[in-house]
């Protein structure tokens, strides 16, 4: 059972830093696409950070989550690997067809998952806030591909592969964060993580290529730590916010992510004449990119019920697995 701490200032702070990883991200691992598989670039991922982060919990002595643990939490811990697994490939697929922006965009219902997996485990209430911010959220979508619409519903190929895929690397995510909050009431946010990179870089290690590392430019090696780094900090903080914090408060925050890419895109351009991962959007993608985040954030502040935060917070998912 997991009860968050309240120091919301802390919290806040580490969701910001996720935020902005978050952003970077996407613009960093489309770069890294041109010379590295998913399966690849996710083992380097997963095994860089297994062994910065085992170092540093070794050298504190505060690895602890290898005991044996209960049904319930082995449950948990292997349905939060599956999801941050699923979420890290499936990703990197879906990105292999559309550009950083629109990846970021469709993302964004990844929060969304998760603030209705906390209405269903967490025991909040659905207000008529949040189906209005879904609302606006599913028109900012359709403006958003006001350019692509026949593509993901008429003439589906590429395009409307790579969409389906973030999709599913949404749900990914939010099975997840909703999984490894409920963990944080036995372990910590580090050793929970540690044994996500462990379990993920054996699992991937029959699929990478790894000695294709040797042919890499060194632009490419620099992503590659780039990502690495991003995945060790990101997810730490993340785990760690849910930990001060309500999943909604996160997702609220965390709905200003797509903003940052386009933001950070339209940097590179600038910076980098040769920069190619953009796709120009018009004024109607751009308005309802905005809208996107307008309704993502409406519904993670949508007012709470009576009872307090940390009842609702104490609703655990164990309850609802079997025995």
């Amino acid at each position: 059972m997991h009860t968050t701490t309240g120091q919301w200032n802390f919290g806040i702070s580490l969701a910001l830093i996720t935020t902005f990883m978050w952003g970077l991200l996407p613009i960093a691992l489309k770069a890294l696409l041109d010379g590295m598989d998913p399966y690849t670039i996710t083992w380097y991922r997963l095994f860089s950070a297994s062994i910065v982060l085992g170092l540093f919990l070794q050298s504190r002595h505060s690895i602890d989550i290898f005991q044996r643990p209960s049904r319930n939490n082995a449950i948990l811990l292997f349905l939060t690997i599956l999801g941050l697994l699923g979420n890290y490939i499936i990703y990197l697929l879906g990105l292999d067809f559309i550009s950083p922006n629109s990846a970021q965009i469709v993302i964004q219902l990844a929060p969304v998952f998760l603030l209705v997996g906390g209405i269903l485990f967490f025991g909040e209430q659905f207000q008529k806030r949040q189906w209005i911010g879904y609302g606006i959220l599913i028109f900012g979508l359709l403006l958003f591909f006001n350019e692509r619409l026949e593509e993901l519903f008429i003439d589906v190929g590429d395009y409307a592969t790579g969409v389906a895929l973030i999709l599913v690397a949404g749900i990914s995510w939010s099975m997840y964060a909703l999984t490894s909050k409920q963990l944080l009431g036995t372990y910590s946010s580090s050793n929970i993580m540690l044994v996500i990179y462990l379990s993920g870089a054996i699992f991937l290690l029959p699929l990478a290529d790894i000695p294709s590392v040797m042919d890499m430019t060194g632009p490419q090696y620099a992503l590659l730590a780039f990502v690495s780094l991003n995945s060790l900090i990101a997810y730490g903080c993340f785990a760690e916010a849910l930990n001060h914090i309500e999943a909604s408060r996160v997702s609220t925050i965390l709905a200003i992510t797509p903003l940052l890419t386009v933001i950070f895109i339209e940097i590179g351009v600038r910076v980098i004449p040769d920069y190619t991962n953009e796709e120009p959007l018009n004024w109607i993608s751009m308005i309802g990119a905005l809208l996107v985040v307008a309704g993502s954030m409406t519904s993670s502040l949508a007012r709470k019920s009576p009872r307090t935060e940390t009842e609702k917070e104490s609703i655990c998912v164990e309850g609802n697995l079997p025995e």
